[in-house]
């Protein structure tokens, strides 16, 4: 399986010089956020299938009831203990909570660990204090698998004397938490860079000194006082900090533990050498509550939209805010409140990398194009087979010159439900939330109805991607007015970059490796490669596998601290295809290295004018009828034409196509996904 070499810090503590990994580990075998809905109201079970082995590997899971209303606790279940067998031997513990192990009846339960998830199952009673499949409660749920340089498991009985317990994390730890299971007990917490104790389960400031968990090494750690007193048993769960071990080159880290100090002012950057996924935050020098994030609940750029969880509360999400931002090497502190960011506070954080870290090897696992018909009513697009990133959505009727009938691109990054219309230069849209959330296998649509994305009586195309290395990254960053990079997840140099000021009226900028560094496009128009001002675009510098270059252009780059987002495409063998081709108003056949045939379609011509015409297999590619769109045009869906058919290597371009697609020696660009 073909595979690249991800971009991040790599550490001393990873296989050291020279030496080789025997088999390559990624994040998304070893961590998932899952997010799901319970969906019974007495003894019913549910499997989550997120891709981790438990059953072989071990690993612990944590879930938590994310409404307001019902106040589930947080739930922890392991392999060590074991899954629950019955609703009166379930095993959990509370992150909010003192209390033993939990083994009364009636509660909610994990029931099995599986080979690629776990099964949760509701209790005999219907209660929501114990939430891990309560009837349409909605869930998140962080599974840790056991991993050399990433997490592991340990359970030991106290002696009432300090001693020493050993441990399998392969590293030195960067946060210990441990918790009595026989009785009542705080969750005592050592962080690498707290110089005291601190319990998860409570708001306090870190103690003076160390007296619970005291000292570690890449071997053992010592416990005293409450972490040991005699005949109580205990679970510890270790989390490593840089310690390399992953990616292909086993070098890459994927978890760290590390602090910062806050500013009280917006921008505060903390660097990890990757984009985070998930981010546990605690002010350690005064009370403050422990704050929660992920990806998959929202972790925003440069908006309203961040969501957190509280491990020390029953509460559900807290109220969505302007909080932190991840970017490709790590997360800014957007807000200035005293748990995040407050001038002088110390925090304490663990943070754990973005996936997927594996080059797809298939289309289908990194793209989708759906069509479908408007409701008018909040509804959903399921069976992905993915959680998208991306989503473009244009109503295939079209009208008059408005946005409503644009191609309009939502991501996780920036807020899903806020627009960016690609046939125009307008700023992004705040004012309708379109998309309601972001799903694990799809989107659901907002109610009522807009026309611009699930209106009754309209037909809808609808192209779902997902980031991932070799094919597709997305980069939100903040301008600064001056010539710059910006780095990037992509982990091979982009050959098509389409970059939008997100805060004001400016041109999409197009950059395409087909062309010089000092020429651009522009996605809004059907205007040829532009040279003016073009090196004031991308600095007259070619990308490189890990950063881009701006220049002082407002499209890309404007003096008054717009946001911006880049959408940066490559090319992996048989999954995608970035290319160029010289037209010969003749049948002609681009090979784009694959077996089955492009899905989606995208072309330009570049030394002239002509639009940005579309084609997908979801509304057809066929020697008959090829049905385009054009993401530069609020135009209806064209159809009876026969410009564009698929051949099994790639696509081709007919002798009946016009001058757009296929003149005698004109130039031309395009993307085609298979």
């Amino acid at each position: 399986m073909p595979t690249v070499i991800t971009q991040g810090a790599a550490s001393a503590k990873g296989y050291g010089f020279g030496a080789r990994a025997t088999a390559a580990n990624y994040i998304e075998d070893v961590f998932s956020t899952y997010l799901y809905t319970g969906n019974s109201a007495s003894g019913g079970t549910q499997t989550i299938t997120n891709g981790v082995d438990l059953s072989t590997k071990g690993g612990m899971v944590w879930i938590k009831g994310r409404s307001t209303g019902s106040v589930p606790n947080h739930v922890l279940f392991d392999t060590a203990r074991g899954a629950g067998t019955t609703a009166s031997n379930n095993q959990a513990l509370s992150s909010n909570l003192t209390t033993a192990e939990d083994l009364a009846a009636s509660y909610d339960f994990l029931s099995a660990f599986n080979t690629d998830g776990f099964t949760v199952t509701q209790g005999g009673t219907v209660s929501a204090t114990r939430g891990a499949n309560y009837l349409d409660e909605p869930y998140a749920s962080w599974t840790f698998r056991k991993q050399a340089k990433f997490f592991d498991i340990v359970t030991y009985t106290g002696t009432g004397s300090p001693r020493t317990v050993a441990h399998t994390l392969g590293s030195t730890p960067g946060f210990i938490v441990v918790k009595a299971t026989s009785t009542t007990g705080n969750w005592c917490v050592y962080h690498r860079s707290a110089g005291g104790d601190l319990f998860l389960n409570t708001t306090a400031a870190q103690t003076g000194t160390l007296t619970n968990i005291t000292f570690a090494t890449a071997a053992d750690f010592d416990v005293s006082s409450t972490a040991n007193t005699a005949g109580v048993t205990y679970v510890a769960y270790l989390f490593a900090h840089d310690a390399g071990g992953f990616g292909a080159t086993g070098t890459d880290n994927v978890i760290s533990c590390g602090s910062y100090t806050g500013t009280g002012a917006a921008g505060n950057f903390v660097s990890l050498g990757y984009e985070p996924q998930w981010v546990l935050i605690k002010r350690s020098d005064t009370t403050a509550s422990w704050l929660l994030f992920d990806s998959m609940r929202g972790i925003v750029t440069g908006t309203n939209g961040d969501i957190y969880l509280i491990p020390n509360s029953n509460g559900g999400d807290g109220a969505s805010g302007t909080y932190i931002a991840a970017n490709a090497t790590g997360f800014t502190l957007e807000g200035t409140t005293s748990g995040f960011n407050a001038s002088g506070g110390t925090y304490t954080y663990i943070a754990i990398r973005r996936g997927p870290m594996k080059t797809p090897t298939t289309g289908t696992s990194v793209f989708s194009p759906v069509a479908r018909a408007g409701t008018s009513s909040a509804s959903s697009v399921t069976g992905l087979n993915f959680s998208p990133d991306s989503i473009l959505v244009k109503n295939r009727a079209g009208s008059s010159d408005s946005v409503d009938w644009s191609f309009n691109f939502f991501d996780r990054l920036r807020f899903p439900g806020y627009r960016l219309s690609t046939a125009f230069t307008d700023a992004e849209d705040t004012t309708i939330t379109f998309i309601t959330s972001i799903n694990m296998d799809g989107i659901t649509f907002n109610s009522p109805g807009y026309t611009a994305t699930n209106g009754l009586g309209y037909n809808y195309i609808n192209y779902f991607f997902r980031r991932a290395p070799g094919f597709f990254d997305e980069v939100c960053y903040t301008a600064t007015g001056v010539a710059r990079t910006i780095n990037h997840n992509l982990g091979v140099v982009p050959e098509l970059m389409i970059v939008k000021n997100r805060s004001a009226g400016r041109i999409w900028a197009v950059y395409s490796s087909s062309l010089l560094n000092t020429e651009f496009l522009n996605l809004s128009t059907t205007a040829a490669k532009s040279s003016v001002s073009g090196s004031t675009y991308w600095n007259s510098t070619n990308p490189t596998a890990s950063v881009f270059s701006v220049g002082t252009n407002a499209a890309v780059n404007d003096s008054i601290s717009s946001n911006y987002v880049a959408y940066l495409f490559a090319t992996v063998a048989g999954v995608s295809k970035v290319g160029s081709y010289t037209g010969t108003a003749a049948l002609q056949t681009i090979n784009c290295g694959f077996t089955g045939g492009a899905r989606f379609v995208l072309i330009k011509r570049t030394d002239s004018t002509g639009d940005w015409y579309v084609w997908d297999s979801a509304r057809g590619i066929s020697s008959i009828n090829d049905p385009y769109l054009l993401l530069n045009s609020t135009a209806a869906e064209v159809t009876g034409t026969n410009y564009v058919d698929t051949t099994s290597t790639g696509f081709q371009v007919t002798a009946a196509a016009p001058a757009g697609i296929n003149a005698n020696g004109g130039t031309y660009i395009f993307l085609a996904i298979a």
